[in-house]
């Protein structure tokens, strides 16, 4: 039986009495690569942010390496769960190599004075997402592939058992959103780090997830092998726009094109 790092359980939220989530109920494996994806205002964000610690759990139950969320002190969660946002801030007045040692925080002493381990974990942390010829650099001089590496830099240092993004490959052209997600999965492999994100392309997350989430106004539609999710019958209830998929050609896995409406004619019966 494989082990749980996330386990959910009627998870559910609200802001100011306008239900964001509702009776969400998943798990996610010990190593395992598991990606959100759904319309926006879905409530994505917020699931992040909930399994982070960054809001406070109000409604069913989440447990985190087999504990509940609400029994961790929070420099203690920031030991096993690692976030990286989707907007990343660049007007902090320090350089890359300041940033990731950041990562270091929850595992410092009173006077947060990092040692030569600590520096070392930095360094490793920048080979890792090739971003050690950036050390010197001050975040505002970074583009946003590079902003974004340093901060999964800065996670990784963190050497947690799980990192969770929300969006992480956002406003990326292809070769930088590619080079992010080979970064996940090489994370997952030599790391066994459990990776959760959200992510908005759904061909990018059917070629790199083990199991994939999707919801939809706060719920759960559906959960489980891209093949499963990825129908185009689920897609178009939930996006509502009408979509054709069929195989990839590398790997035999699903592939969603959307069809723009001079072309709704040409697809084939449902």
């Amino acid at each position: 039986m494989e082990e749980e790092s996330i386990c959910a359980k009627n998870l559910s939220y609200a802001y100011d009495g306008a239900s964001v989530l509702s009776n969400l109920s998943f798990t996610v494996n010990n190593g395992e690569f598991f990606i959100v994806i759904g319309p926006n205002g879905s409530g994505k964000t917020t699931l992040m942010k909930i399994i982070a610690g960054l809001i406070k759990l109000k409604s069913g139950e989440l447990e985190i390496k087999g504990q509940s969320v609400k029994n961790y002190k929070r420099k203690i969660l920031a030991r096993k769960i690692a976030f990286v946002p989707q907007q990343v801030p660049t007007d902090f007045p320090f350089v890359v190599e300041d940033v990731v040692l950041f990562g270091r925080s929850p595992h410092l002493g009173t006077f947060g004075l990092g040692s030569v381990a600590d520096i070392n974990l930095a360094k490793q942390a920048m080979k890792f997402t090739e971003t050690s010829h950036l050390a010197s650099r001050r975040l505002n001089q970074l583009s946003g592939g590079e902003c974004q590496r340093t901060f999964i830099a800065r996670a990784i240092c963190q050497d947690p058992d799980i990192i969770v993004l929300d969006e992480p490959t956002a406003s990326l052209d292809i070769a930088h959103q590619l080079r992010i997600m080979d970064m996940m999965e090489k994370m997952k492999q030599e790391k066994n780090i459990t990776v959760i994100m959200v992510s908005h392309d759904v061909n990018l997350a059917a070629m790199y997830a083990d199991t994939l989430m999707l919801i939809n106004r706060g719920q759960q539609v559906r959960v489980g092998p891209p093949g499963e999710v990825l129908t185009y019958e689920t897609l178009e209830s939930v996006y509502g726009c009408p979509l054709l998929v069929d195989e990839n050609p590398l790997d035999k896995l699903p592939r969603v094109t959307p069809v723009p409406g001079r072309y709704i004619k040409e697809l084939p019966d449902r």
